[in-house]
């Protein structure tokens, strides 16, 4: 027999491994994905589709603002309902604004302010069945990106909606991730291997929630971004002048007027502005809390400021701090409150109203501040939002508009429900 040769071993030695190769280069096997493709409409198209089209199902409710009769309900990143409030028994949905990448608004007279992804525009609503763009300033909140914080790769278009798609490929046993390839500015799902705007209110300036980032005080408009606080002169209503911007954090939330203060809540504290001289905010106060998202609501004597976890804010404190305003240079914890997940809130004189998450909606006594008494709470629904006016409780959840009677606030009347449609 002849030697075996080192090459000979070499070759012998590498054979399992080329064959083991061609075994697992024959295993298959099927990977499905879902994924969203962006529908663009130019610039033009957009701003033209700005008017009171067929009214539709709520999808996705987001932020609220009431204003006489009328209630104004953002659909995020879509545009805003407008539902004929005049018996909250009975809410008549009459119209929608497409308004793509909206998510706040503000309402002073007949005239409703709006974000429109970067812009802010302007809108008469005077006769609510046929509103009409009058003005739009570009580029406020440069920071905001197109739906899922993904940016879209026309730079000439606008997205207007997202269209799902679900597919399935073919890939080796091997993959640890599919070979899936498309556009940069698709978003990746799921993954898996198998009249007039009548009534009658104190002020032409309506009601928002306290998850808001646009306020109206008088004669201005104040919108906060991520970081800078906007003031807007709207003495002619229809006709916007964007004037000083103010610097503030980086991580600014939302933002509650209460006669000449703003109460701006941030992931790391509540700012206080006074804005006696309304074109030239200036700083008073703050009060500094854990890392949370927080929103803010005040009266004469106390800010109520809600901490949460479970969001990109990435704090663990879920709570109620309520702060004593006396000295506002130096706001000071009174006490704080256990809670599930807060997160909006409103006052009506002595009651407190609180969306506490899957925990619903949560009615307390807070003539004594440090002896807080819950009096009645709302359960099987997941609360984002509140406001309380004239009896009667908005609440945004994630199913739909609620409206209750709380005219006995031990024992809440569910009045109506708008329900999300999926």
């Amino acid at each position: 027999m002849k030697p075996i040769t080192k090459i000979a071993v070499l070759s012998l030695a590498l054979l399992p491994v080329v064959f083991s190769a061609c075994v697992k280069d024959s295993c298959k096997r099927l990977h499905s994905y879902s994924y969203y493709v962006p529908v663009y409409k130019t610039k033009d198209e957009v701003r033209a589709n700005i008017k009171s089209n067929a009214p539709r199902d709520v999808t996705n409710p987001g932020k609220i603002y009431i204003r006489g009769s009328y209630i104004f309900l953002n659909d995020i990143d879509k545009g805003i309902h407008v539902i004929d409030n005049s018996n909250p028994a009975q809410p008549h949905n009459i119209a929608f604004i497409d308004i793509p990448g909206n998510l706040d608004l503000a309402v002073k007279g007949n005239t409703l302010y709006a974000d429109l992804y970067t812009d802010i525009v302007a809108i008469d609503i005077t006769d609510p069945l046929h509103v009409a763009s009058k003005k739009i300033i570009e580029n406020i909140f440069p920071y905001r990106h197109y739906g899922g914080g993904f940016v879209g790769s026309d730079a000439n278009g606008v997205i207007v909606d997202w269209v799902r798609r679900d597919t399935t490929v073919t890939e080796s046993c091997e993959s640890t991730f599919p070979g899936i390839n498309i556009r940069s500015d698709v978003f990746l799902a799921t993954s898996n291997s198998g009249g007039t705007t009548g009534g009658n209110m104190s002020s032409p300036v309506g009601q928002g929630g306290s998850m808001a980032r646009f306020a109206i005080i008088q004669d201005r408009l104040y919108t906060v971004g991520i970081s800078a606080l906007d003031v807007f002169n709207i003495s002619n209503a229809n006709n916007p002048v964007r004037g000083s911007s103010t610097t503030i954090s980086w991580d600014i939330e939302t933002i509650y007027p209460f006669l000449n203060k703003l109460f701006i809540g941030s992931m790391t504290g509540m700012y206080i502005y006074d804005v006696s001289n309304p074109d030239v905010p200036i700083q008073q106060g703050k009060f500094t809390h854990v890392r949370t998202c927080d929103p803010v609501i005040a009266d004469n004597n106390f800010a109520y400021v809600t901490l949460r976890s479970g969001t990109p804010c990435q704090g663990f404190t879920n709570q109620l701090d309520i702060v004593r305003l006396n000295n506002l240079s130096n706001p000071e914890l009174v006490k704080t409150y256990n809670l599930k997940n807060p997160h909006g809130l409103s006052k009506d004189g002595n009651t407190l109203f609180i969306c506490d998450g899957s925990d619903g909606l949560k009615v307390y006594d807070v003539s004594d501040v440090n002896n807080m008494r819950l009096l009645s709470q709302v359960t099987g629904l997941e609360t984002f939002d509140v406001i309380a006016f004239n009896k009667v409780a908005l609440v945004i959840a994630k199913d739909g508009l609620y409206q209750y009677d709380y005219t006995n606030t031990q024992s809440l009347q569910l009045l109506s429900k708008i329900t999300v449609k999926k």
